[in-house]
């Protein structure tokens, strides 16, 4: 009996651990592909009068700064923000899987229907949301650091590295500073991962054959059930992000409702889905290649780790 249980444990453990580096590999994936599109959203939603639109911004960013200190700007720490919350988000779902499994009377995690699925990702956002809100927040600081500088009528200085910012951030605002944003990347993070995976799974089902698990459905129809799954989660939760970009960007004390308020007031609700466009783009290769990467990786280190 003692045996079992050791045996049993060990399971779960390497199981976890396969989910994390699914989830680890799946985050550094995203960021090469979207990381472009990413830096243009977060002009968008932070800087909105200095643009016409996606292209004008694109356009803009690579002709003042080029690839490398323009369209990726914060790529290091976007790789940081990724790996950290992938990783935690994949491990955290597959034991909220079990958990929720569990409180349904669903022990094959396998069978769990897809709202079953979305409830365990909106469970798992919320240990994830505690590593992404820091790296986060310095990413969005550098990719907005140019059009700071232009509104306080700073003459763009020398490149900063993300450590750096990272540093002054900490001596001038403490560790709270680094948690600026907090309270919105819960209320992006946790309903939008119940739309992303319920999406995902949901696709996956209907595009499985019948008599075909969805775990055999083969890498297109897994990269265009990640397309879906990214889509439900930006179109739903998009507002909060915008809050949460300006409240990082600004580094602002106010609260997410209050800054949210504000800016409906003053810009109208439109400004709430600044950058949806690039997002949109940026979310269908992004979301294809995690979960493409993310289902294949954990299923080669099942096949050769899980007896």
């Amino acid at each position: 009996m003692h045996s079992k249980s050791v045996h049993s444990d060990d399971q779960k453990f390497k199981i976890g651990v396969i989910d994390f580096t699914a989830g680890s590999l799946g985050g550094v994936a995203l960021v090469y592909v979207s990381q472009p599109l990413d830096t243009v959203k977060v002009k968008m939603q932070t800087f909105p009068a200095t643009y016409k639109g996606m292209i004008d911004c694109t356009v803009k960013t690579f002709q003042r700064d080029g690839i490398a200190r323009g369209l990726y700007a914060g790529s290091v720490p976007a790789v940081a923000a990724n790996v950290a919350e992938n990783s935690v988000l994949f491990a955290a779902y597959g034991f909220c899987q079990k958990f929720v499994g569990n409180c349904v009377g669903q022990p094959n995690t396998k069978e769990l229907s897809p709202l079953g699925n979305a409830t365990a990702g909106f469970i798992a956002a919320f240990f994830s949301s505690f590593t992404l809100c820091p790296t986060e927040l310095i990413k969005c600081r550098l990719q907005a650091m140019r059009e700071v500088q232009n509104q306080k009528g700073i003459k763009a200085g020398a490149l900063i590295s993300p450590f750096q910012l990272t540093k002054s951030v900490l001596k001038s605002e403490g560790i709270p500073g680094m948690f600026r944003g907090l309270t919105s990347t819960f209320a992006r993070e946790m309903p939008g991962y119940f739309f992303f995976f319920g999406g995902y799974e949901m696709s996956r089902q209907f595009l499985a054959k019948p008599g075909q698990s969805k775990d055999d459905i083969g890498p297109i129809n897994t990269m265009v059930s990640g397309a879906i799954g990214g889509i439900c989660l930006w179109t739903a939760i998009f507002p909060a992000d915008v809050i949460k970009s300006r409240i990082q960007v600004s580094g602002s004390t106010r609260g997410m409702i209050e800054v949210g308020l504000d800016i409906f007031r003053k810009e109208g609700g439109l400004a709430l889905y600044n950058g949806l466009t690039p997002t949109v783009f940026r979310t269908i290769p992004a979301t294809s290649v995690l979960f493409l990467v993310y289902e294949y990786t954990k299923k080669f280190l099942e096949q050769h780790f899980i007896t």
